[in-house]
């Protein structure tokens, strides 16, 4: 072997210190443009939020026929476009079918989903669909509808029958569970959106339709005998429906998460779209009042945590009002779609919404 000088070495170890200098260089280049980059951004320099929805669902998302989108889905959308934008009406409606909406998300044609979708841990996973999911905006559970005069009235009475389910979704899936667990026979028939399930089962395709409760509820609104179909007692399953983004991108989860609890804690608050002027300048005249100071960006810089204006609550809320108002608005019993507000309602009221602190 031969013998290496001890210059050739004192070169070697020159070359060795430069790669490894170069290696150290590229990588903190790179390593503050991948951290920082985030569909947030996009979002705010694009200056417009591109939000799916279904766009067919009465009381949820549904398209009007001025062209003008309206649902408790849509104002989480206004809501999260005024937090980041500051514009609510900045905001594309991007319909979007069951089968549709997780792709829609990883290519990157949506932004973020706000569309009648249950969390899972399936679809929060990276081994699943790697997506996360929002704070819940509504608790729901699966039902099944029979028209009235078919004498059904239990899951047991459509052994052997035709049901009419939206495929790719967990409706099918628990369906069914819910006939295996039971040892019934069914005939699922399938279609590829609500409404599809819905001209199914109205055309007499299947002896009943399944979809979550308050899908059948919004669906049977639009009936022209509305009276003449009953949703059953049965409930199949939990189903937690909440907005989602990629799951790669924690800085647009983290906002997302923040907005809607920050509906949440102002129907706490007693804070609404009327006394949201009053309550800033309340919390102006009172140093002493720390959280709601806080909580409406006076102090704390809490907004710049989540890389939005330190006022967002502010912006959030005199957009849309709080949580309860959207409720209200879109589901209470004086609206097209009334749906009582159960586990809706908020944690000291019976229900289980709740928010975290704004600290």
């Amino acid at each position: 072997m031969a013998k290496i000088s001890s210059s050739d070495l004192k070169i070697m170890r020159r070359l060795v210190s430069g790669i490894v200098g170069m290696t150290i260089l590229l990588t903190g280049c790179a390593s503050p443009s991948q951290e920082n980059s985030s569909r947030l951004d996009l979002i705010k320099k694009r200056n417009e939020l591109i939000c799916g929805v279904s766009g067919k669902i009465p009381g949820f998302s549904f398209l009007e026929s001025d062209g003008s989108y309206q649902g408790l889905d849509i104002d989480i959308c206004k809501a999260f476009a005024a937090a980041i934008i500051g514009d609510s009406t900045k905001v594309q409606y991007r319909p979007l079918t069951a089968a549709e909406r997780f792709t829609a998300i990883k290519t990157g044609d949506i932004d973020l989903l706000s569309r009648n979708t249950t969390f899972t841990l399936s679809r929060d996973s990276l081994g699943g669909n790697g997506l996360t999911f929002g704070p819940v905006v509504f608790h729901d559970g699966q039902g099944l509808m029979v028209k009235k005069d078919s004498g059904i009235n239990s899951l047991e009475e459509l052994a052997n029958k035709s049901i009419c389910v939206g495929s790719g979704t967990t409706t099918e899936q628990n369906i069914n569970d819910a006939f295996e667990s039971a040892s019934l026979p069914y005939t699922p028939i399938k279609y590829q959106d609500l409404n599809q399930v819905v001209a199914g089962y109205l055309q007499g395709r299947c002896s009943a339709m399944t979809s979550d409760r308050s899908q059948l509820a919004a669906a049977r609104s639009g009936f022209k005998n509305r009276k003449d179909h009953i949703i059953l007692k049965d409930v199949l399953s939990k189903e937690p429906l909440a907005p989602a983004s990629d799951g790669q991108d924690q800085k647009l989860g983290d906002a997302m998460r923040w907005v809607v609890f920050a509906l949440i804690s102002a129907e706490e608050q007693g804070i609404t779209k009327s006394n949201i002027d009053k309550k800033v300048q309340l919390a102006n005249r009172n140093p002493q009042l720390k959280p709601l100071r806080r909580f409406l960006g006076i102090d704390g810089g809490l907004g710049e945590k989540l890389g939005l204006s330190n006022d967002f609550v502010v912006k959030v809320i005199k957009t849309t009002g709080n949580y309860g108002e959207i409720y209200n608005r879109h589901l209470g019993q004086e609206s097209e779609v009334p749906i009582p507000r159960g586990l809706n309602e908020l944690y000291n009221k019976g229900g289980v919404h709740i928010s975290p602190p704004f600290n």
